[in-house]
Parts: structure tokens; C-alpha cells; sequence
């Protein structure tokens, strides 16, 4: 009994800390804003996260987009035209991008996140690790696309950097963090079609330290993919530098 009580005492302090913290600072929902449930530690409740969905099969062989009416196996037509640098790009869920905001759930919180900046919503993200992995293989490096230097300073922190870590920490693999550098500050991507993108990210990124890479399976993370371009040129600058093969993985695929 002493035993017992000894391992359990520790316990009781954090137990009280968690308690009087939710007390103070109850959680709530991070897609919808209610309080959660008591004694919950989820960050999104139970009806926002089913709106947070896979992209359902089948999808490209290369890029992961969704291909309606398709067999498995199969390749879009801009990966047909234009294979990638990368082997491979899955996203843990989706969001259609041309829908009302409200019906944006996943979106909404990656813009808070990434903007707002509410680093806390990264652990609605961490959550989606815990869902079915949707590569197979294991891998040497996991690198974040980097963000420019003035990028960073101005919104305090990277949140693909953020998300890579709880990759690297979610499936033990190696954190390769200052891999690629972002040496030219490109103007936002949003609402630019493929090629513009491609134009705009071309050379923008260098590879710091070729010998971490030279052979190396790596694992390209970004929070969204939306055309593909800046995580291609990521992965052609990391082939160039001797990678043996680049895969990518994202929180979201924009439809």
C-alpha cells in the first residue's frame, strides 16, 4: 500500500494543475468554438472532425489528388505532362477551397494557425497523426519547406516546421529542420494558377547542407497543397543535392 501510495502522490499535483487550468481555461472547440465535453482533451469535437475528411480514393498515383471516376493506379493529367520532382504527395484530409467559409472547417483552422497566430490550433493537427498514415514507407530526413527569413520574422514562427516535428516525433523519424533555406522572399502564391506559381518559387529555395541529403529518403511536410509547386521545387532542389527519393505529406489537400 505504501508502494502504491508513493507512485500515485506525484500524480496529484499535475492532476490538480490540468484541473485548475481547465477550470480557468476550458477548451473549446477549435472549428466550431463550443466547450468541449467534460474531462475531453480533444481540441475539435466530434462534429467538426467528421467534416475533416481523406481524400477519398482513388487518388493520383504521384500527386494525391482525388480522381473521380478513375481506377487505382491511375496518374493525373498534369503529372502525366509534367511528372514531378517528388515521388509521391499525400494529405492527411481535404478541403474543397471554393466553398462558403463556414463550410470550411480544416481551412479555417489552418489560416488561424498560420495567421493568426494561434500556435494551440497545432494541436488539431497533431490529432490528424493519430488517423490512418497514408505512406507506407519509413524514411531518413523529415523536412519542412522553409519559410524567408523576413517571412518569419514578421509571423514568429514556421508552421510546417511545427508540423514536421510532430511528424518526426509521431513516427521516429530524424528532424532535418535547417536542410533547405529560403533564399528568395517570392510574393504569396494565393490565388495564382500552376504556372504563375512556378514561375514565382523557381531557384527560390537552396540546400544548406548537401551531405544530410546525399542518399537520403526524405519526407517533404507542408501544411497545404494546392498545385504542387512549391513542394516540387523543394524536391528538385533536394534531388539535385543528391536525394535518393522525396515524398511529400500534408495536413490538407486544397480541391
Amino acid at each position: 500500500m505504501a508502494v502504491t501510495g508513493a507512485s500515485a502522490s506525484p500524480s496529484r499535483p499535475r492532476a490538480w494543475a490540468a484541473w485548475g487550468l481547465n477550470f480557468l481555461f476550458p477548451l473549446r472547440c477549435a472549428g466550431c468554438n463550443r466547450l468541449a465535453p467534460s474531462g475531453s482533451q480533444a481540441r475539435i469535437c466530434l462534429t467538426c472532425a467528421q467534416t475533416v475528411r481523406p481524400p477519398g480514393e482513388p487518388l493520383c498515383l504521384t500527386c494525391g489528388l482525388p480522381l473521380a471516376g478513375a481506377s487505382q493506379g491511375q496518374r493525373c493529367a498534369r503529372c502525366v505532362r509534367n511528372p514531378p520532382y517528388f515521388n509521391q504527395a499525400r494529405a492527411l484530409a481535404c478541403y474543397d477551397a471554393s466553398a462558403e467559409p463556414e463550410g470550411n472547417i480544416l481551412a479555417s483552422i489552418l489560416r488561424r494557425h498560420k495567421y493568426g497566430p494561434n500556435q494551440a490550433l497545432g494541436a488539431v493537427l497533431h490529432e490528424l497523426l493519430q488517423r490512418d498514415w497514408p505512406l507506407a514507407p519509413r524514411y531518413d530526413l523529415v523536412v519542412p519547406v522553409p519559410l524567408h527569413p523576413t517571412r518569419l520574422r514578421w509571423r514568429g514562427f514556421n508552421q510546417a516546421a511545427l508540423f514536421a516535428a510532430a511528424v518526426a516525433r509521431h513516427r521516429d523519424y530524424t528532424l532535418g529542420a535547417s536542410v533547405l533555406a529560403r533564399v528568395i522572399a517570392t510574393p504569396p502564391q494565393t490565388a495564382q494558377d500552376f504556372a504563375s506559381r512556378q514561375r514565382n518559387i523557381h531557384n527560390a529555395f537552396a540546400l544548406r547542407y548537401p551531405g544530410a541529403v546525399a542518399g537520403k529518403r526524405i519526407l517533404m511536410v507542408d501544411d497545404v497543397l494546392t498545385t504542387g509547386a512549391t513542394v516540387n521545387e523543394c524536391a528538385r532542389v533536394l534531388r539535385r543535392g543528391g536525394a535518393a527519393e522525396v515524398d511529400v505529406l500534408t495536413v490538407a489537400r486544397a480541391l
